[in-house]
């Protein structure tokens, strides 16, 4: 395995009824918030109440920013940030799932800035300070409430681009598998897909003697799957909700890549399809990672051959390597098509009109991915075996 360092100073508090804890955690950092969120779950659910309730009962003053959207832009993040400046804000809060905690990462780095905050996205500038930000997470997926990244779109430019560091962590992160409950089911369907995705993107890796990191990343996956499965099933179980919960934390929170370094590139695809076409993250994903599969296998098929035995299951008796990758790529595709996730662009009503585009958009630095690096031609073939 490479030689690394750890460290993640997010706090977690996880858990039912832990909203109470708030107070305390906010004041650490000033009695002025921005409450940040999004298209108005948060009302719908009741969150919202409970939480102006406890914060005007410990009379914290409250700023509410709202309409943060699902793919954040960064005229978004331009607002928040301007509120923090005008309103002289001392700590941002960030109520929701992973685009209003993305969106809020840049807003807090932003609103210490005199630039154009996508200088922080396309790595022009690093921020050099922070406001401190907390999450109270309502949607599992991403693992933003407990890591550095964030993913931005620049609506002027159809960019979409994934950028973080060290200012990036939520100081505390409230999960409550409560505020689950209501979540739509194609929203939960992207979870479960978005989740597995970031496992994977980590597992596709070229380091050495990594046994325990690919055990965990086999582990969870296999998890994932049988949890996804009942949920979908049994939306309002809050068992199964718990364990989604934490399975989406630890997607993405560091721990399943310790010495490795993945691919990724799957996911600067899916940002260059939704950057033209704004479509959901995780549904781009679910179309594209077995096309994906299918055309990085001949890098290291040992890999997929451990992949298709220790998570879908597949018998290798009698079958060469290449029959045990397929079969095992082919579970994954009828997996996700089970649990409702879609199968091609066509989908979402996505032609070969722009594929050219996208193929550039995704490629502009060079060819993209750790694992399998994917030149634009590649890309290109991947987008046209994905309609």
């Amino acid at each position: 395995m490479n030689p690394f360092v750890f460290h993640n100073p997010t706090k977690l508090i996880f858990g039912k009824e832990q909203l109470q804890k708030l107070p305390k955690e906010l004041a650490n950092y000033g009695k002025k918030v921005l409450l940040v969120y999004g298209g108005g779950s948060i009302k719908r659910n009741g969150l919202y109440d409970e939480l102006m309730n406890l914060l005007n009962a410990h009379d914290f003053e409250v700023v509410e920013m709202a309409g943060v959207e699902p793919n954040p832009r960064l005229s978004t993040a331009k607002r928040g940030a301007d509120l923090c400046k005008q309103q002289d804000i001392d700590v941002i809060l960030a109520a929701g799932g992973g685009s209003v905690i993305d969106c809020t990462k840049l807003i807090a780095s932003a609103a210490k800035y005199d630039g154009d905050p996508w200088d922080f996205v396309t790595g022009k500038a690093r921020p050099q300070e922070a406001l401190p930000f907390g999450t109270i997470l309502t949607l599992t997926a991403t693992s933003s409430e407990m890591n550095a990244g964030s993913v931005i779109t620049n609506e002027e430019t159809q960019e979409k681009y994934g950028w973080g560091g060290p200012f990036n962590y939520p100081k505390f992160s409230i999960l409550d598998p409560t505020y689950t409950l209501t979540v739509p089911l194609d929203q939960t369907v992207y979870g479960i897909v978005d989740t597995m995705s970031h496992i994977f993107e980590q597992y596709f890796h070229t380091s050495d003697n990594t046994p325990f990191q690919d055990q965990m990343c086999e582990a969870a996956l296999r998890s994932v799957m049988v949890t996804g499965e009942q949920l979908v099933k049994d939306p309002d179980n809050m068992e199964l909700r718990e364990t989604m919960m934490l399975s989406g934390v630890w997607g993405l929170n560091g721990f399943l890549s310790m010495g490795t370094r993945g691919d990724w590139g799957t996911h600067d695809i899916e940002h260059a399809v939704s950057a033209v076409y704004d479509i959901p993250h995780a549904g781009g994903l679910a179309i594209l990672f077995p096309h994906w599969m299918k055309q990085t296998y001949s890098r290291n098929p040992k890999r997929y051959v451990q992949l298709a035995v220790n998570v879908f299951g597949v018998d290798p008796s009698g079958k060469t390597d290449e029959e045990i990758a397929m079969e095992g790529i082919g579970r994954l595709s009828a997996y996700w098509k089970t649990i409702g996730a879609p199968v091609s662009l066509a989908d979402y009503d996505i032609d070969d009109s722009k594929l050219e585009l996208i193929a550039k958009k995704a490629a502009i630095n060079g060819p993209l991915g750790g694992y399998a690096q994917l030149s634009q031609e590649e890309v290109l073939t991947l987008l046209k075996a994905s309609l």
